[in-house]
Parts: C-alpha cells; structure tokens; sequence
C-alpha cells in the first residue's frame, strides 16, 4: 500500500534559505486569524499575545508553517484598510520570529502588508486573489526570496458565493493557475517559489469544491505542488449538516483523504488532531509515520 503515496512526482518549494521536496503527504499550516471576524474563530486571537501563543502552540503540535492573517476573507466579509492590517498582523510576527524557527506566511492581498511582513521575518506570502487585488504584489513578491502562495478565487470575499458557475470547474481553475504561473515567471520568479492553491470555498459549490479536491492530480500536473484549505468549511457544513465549531472530524476525514490525494500543504485549525490522525493513517497502510 505504500504506493498510494509514493506515486506523485517530488516537487521543490523554496523560500528564503528554506528547500522542501514535497510529494503530496500533505504537511500542515497552521492558521493564526488576527481578526474579529473570520468565520470559525474570529475574535479569539485579535489580541497579539493571546495570537502569539496560539501559533507557539500550534508549533508544538506539530504545525509545519504558521500562516498569520489579519483580514477576514469568509464570505460577505469587508476589506479592511492597510494600517488596521499592519497593526495587527506585524507585532505578531516579529514576535513570533524572535521566539520560533517555524516558517511564517503572512495571508494577505495587499502588497505593503505583504512588504512588511518580509521585513519583520515571515517567509512566505499567502495572496487569495492570486497576486491580482494588488497592482504592486507581483513586484514585491519578485524583488523577495520568499516563496508564494497562487489562490484561485471567483469575485471577491464580499462577492464571491453571488451563484458561482464554471464551464468545467477543474479546468477554469487549472487554466487560472496556469496563467498566473507563466506571468509570474515573465516577472523574474522562480517557479520553484510558488505554490498553487485551488482555492476552497472561494467562489466555489459544495460540489465545486469536492470535484477540485477529488481530481488535485489534475492541478499537480502543472508542475508546483498544492496547499487546500478545507478546514471547517461551509461545504462540510452541506455534507454534514453540522454548524462550523461542529467540523472538526469532517475536517480530519477530508485531510486524510487529500494526503493520498495529492495535497502537499492543508491549511488547517486543529493542528494537533489532524497531525494524529494523518500519522496514524499513513502508519496504518504503510507501517511508516507520516512527515516527521
């Protein structure tokens, strides 16, 4: 059975002075939302110490990078103004950089909160719209060594679930991805810094998203490896019929399915019991623990 997570081609991600080789077993991101109002645990971790010991904790369970954002992007949710961003988002990563080596990925659109988040330490920028809200995120981005995260989204946050429709769901978005890659390449990025992300929830049916997750190989095969965000989301409140502080065994079902899948990254809340489960899954089938 080992097979069925030996059969993806290994992909290079690198950021700063940082080489992974990934190959679809899906290591963890851990999310840290210092805001008020994101969908699952808005206004828990506004605050910067109680977000900084949230991510240390999130480290200690075993999170493989640590993705700070400070705009809530749920469906219907407002964009927030640069400094409101910055003065959420900038102490916690320069505290969290003095006090862990876990890499850090700012989640934001906009290009001077992605600037200066580089500047106080994180290593890897985290853009919904695919590097295309921000006129200036290309060249920021470029003139860096951080690696990228390239999301797919249909609208904006405010509009993106107004009756999303596709022609054929897994080929608009490969062909969005594919496109932003080729740009990005003109623009002097190493492709070897960029990831894709087919972009869960974002201008998306419960079926669109379950069709982009079942077919990843399909996506994969554009040569950069993938992160999916699934964890809590409303198309697992539409399979199960549960609210959203209900999700979390939804959530670890679908991670175990997206680590044989082709997921290299899953973007996720509940470090600790997804990292269990995908080491005992993975220990299971092939007598070997998952990423270590």
């Amino acid at each position: 059975m080992s097979d069925l997570f030996d059969r993806f081609e290994p992909l290079i991600w690198r950021f700063r002075r940082t080489k992974w080789e990934l190959t679809g077993s899906a290591r963890l991101m851990g999310i840290v939302n210092v805001t008020p109002d994101s969908f699952s645990d808005g206004g828990n971790f506004l605050q910067t110490e109680r977000a900084v010991e949230h991510a240390l904790a999130l480290a200690e369970q075993g999170a493989d990078v640590l993705d700070i954002g400070g705009e809530s992007t749920r469906p219907d949710s407002e964009p927030v103004s640069v400094d409101v961003e910055l003065n959420r988002v900038i102490p916690v990563i320069e505290s969290l950089r003095q006090q862990t080596k876990v890499p850090i990925s700012i989640d934001t659109t906009k290009a001077e909160v992605a600037r200066q988040a580089l500047a106080a330490g994180a290593d890897i920028v985290n853009d919904i719209s695919g590097l295309t809200f921000d006129e200036d995120m290309m060249s920021v981005c470029a003139n860096s060594d951080c690696g990228i995260i390239v999301m797919h989204i249909r609208g904006t946050p405010r509009t993106m679930q107004d009756n999303p429709t596709y022609d054929d769901v897994v080929s608009d978005v490969r062909g969005f991805l594919s496109e932003r890659v080729e740009l990005m390449a003109g623009c002097g990025i190493d492709q070897e810094r960029i990831m894709l992300d087919p972009g869960i929830g974002f201008g998306k049916t419960a079926e669109h998203n379950l069709e982009l997750m079942r077919n990843l190989s399909e996506l994969r095969s554009l040569g950069r490896p993938l992160l999916v965000g699934h964890s809590r989301k409303r198309f697992l409140g539409k399979i199960l019929g549960r609210p959203v502080d209900e999700r979390t065994a939804g959530t670890i079902g679908v991670s175990a399915a997206l680590s044989l899948l082709g997921a290299d990254v899953i973007r996720v809340h509940d470090v600790a019991a997804i990292r269990d489960a995908l080491t005992a899954f993975r220990t299971l089938l092939t007598g070997r623990r998952t990423h270590d």
